[in-house]
Parts: structure tokens; C-alpha cells; sequence
């Protein structure tokens, strides 16, 4: 824990405010089924923070394909998906993540949205959530996906906050690979075996308290 006080947090979206991982596994297979390609759930896990891009070469293995395929079928795939939030509504926000941003803001911190989708606005506004973030740094923002810190390195200069200064709330390995890398104080949702290299870890988001994160005690 770095000797000066945070200043901020910046949260991962999917598997910290909602959990959309779903509907990721659905278009992926979609996917998969459509063009002959080995998936399941137990590879679905794998992709868990990577950015389409990334996801889908993970999925491809060793075939290849060309760039104009490869942007095909990430559009493909981006359509089942944005098809599938249709019916999202701020119900759809994980147990404790509002609270937990609300208690950042309480406490004095800005908060900022660290995500490697490129759907991340259109979530926040169908769990009406916009408003509620200094900040948006999603997949549109950097060049490099996470596990390479810029994401996070991106949402700390546009909340004006020095990466030292910022916390992460993140439920990928790579994820708090990329908070880590930032020089960022990490904060793991999830099993051990997944984030547990993370500076602190917490079960769920509703488990987190900022108060021993922060060394300053509940809200």
C-alpha cells in the first residue's frame, strides 16, 4: 500500500458493476458454431478481461485467418452481444457495486469506468449509471488491452489523478496485471486462484471495504 492517500478508483465494468459474461459466452459460441471452431465454457473463462481482439485470436488457436475475416467476425460477434443487452436495466447491476462507487464519492475519491469493451458507455446507460463516473476509459480510448497498463494509465490522466494516487477494482488476472503495472493499488473481485496476486481481494464487490483499503475505516 503506497504511503499516499488514494485519490481515486477506477472500476472494471463487467464482473465489477454487472456481470455481462453471459452474454459474451453466448455470442462467442454463436460464434464458434458458426465457423467450426472448438469453445466452451471452460475456454470462455480464459478471455475474461481480454479485449475482442484479443479474445478472438485466443479462440482462433493456431487457425488463421486474414484481417478483413478477423474484423468480420468480431463485428459478428459484437452484434450478438449488443443484440443481448437489449433487455438490460439497472437491476442488472451487480449486488454492492452501486454502493461501492457511491462510497468512493462519499469518501472524497473521484471514480472512473477502466474498461477494455468498446460497449461500455451503452451498458452504463442502460444500468443508468453515467452520470455517477467522473471518467469513461474504455476499449476505444487506448491501443493497448490490459494486462498492459495503459487503460488504467488513460482513466487516471482524464480524472487528472497521478497513478499512484488510484486504486483498481478489477476480477480479471489480467486486469490486476495491468492495475499492478500502472503502479496502481489493486483491488481483486473473485477466487484467489484468479486475482490473488491483487494487493487486496475481496469474494464480491459487496464484500469490498474501502475503509481497509484506504487504512481509513468504514464510511
Amino acid at each position: 500500500m503506497t504511503d499516499v492517500r488514494p485519490r481515486a478508483v477506477i472500476f472494471d465494468l463487467d464482473g465489477v458493476i454487472t456481470d455481462t459474461a453471459e452474454q459474451h459466452y453466448q455470442g462467442w459460441q454463436r460464434l464458434a458454431d458458426e465457423e467450426g471452431l472448438p469453445f466452451d465454457r471452460t475456454a470462455n473463462e480464459a478471455l475474461r478481461g481480454l479485449s475482442r481482439r484479443e479474445s478472438l485470436l485466443a479462440l482462433l488457436g493456431d487457425r488463421q485467418v486474414d484481417e478483413p475475416t478477423l474484423e468480420a467476425w468480431m463485428e459478428r460477434k459484437n452484434r450478438y452481444y449488443v443484440d443481448s443487452l437489449a433487455g438490460m436495466t439497472p437491476d442488472d447491476a451487480l449486488p454492492g457495486a452501486v454502493d461501492l462507487v457511491d462510497d468512493a464519492k462519499r469518501r472524497g475519491l473521484k471514480v472512473a469506468i477502466g474498461s477494455s469493451s468498446k460497449n461500455a458507455g451503452l451498458v452504463l446507460e442502460k444500468l443508468q449509471l453515467t452520470d455517477r463516473f467522473d471518467a469513461v476509459a474504455d476499449g476505444h480510448s487506448v491501443e493497448r488491452a490490459k494486462p498492459a497498463p495503459d487503460l488504467f494509465l488513460e482513466a487516471a490522466r482524464r480524472l487528472d489523478v497521478p497513478p499512484g494516487q488510484c486504486v483498481v477494482v478489477e476480477d480479471a488476472t489480467s486486469g490486476v496485471d495491468a492495475a499492478l503495472a500502472a503502479g496502481m493499488v489493486a483491488v481483486g473481485v473473485g477466487p484467489a486462484d484468479r486475482v490473488g496476486h491483487a494487493t487486496y481481494r475481496f469474494d464480491t464487490p459487496a464484500d469490498i471495504d474501502l475503509g481497509v483499503v484506504l487504512g481509513e475505516g468504514p464510511a
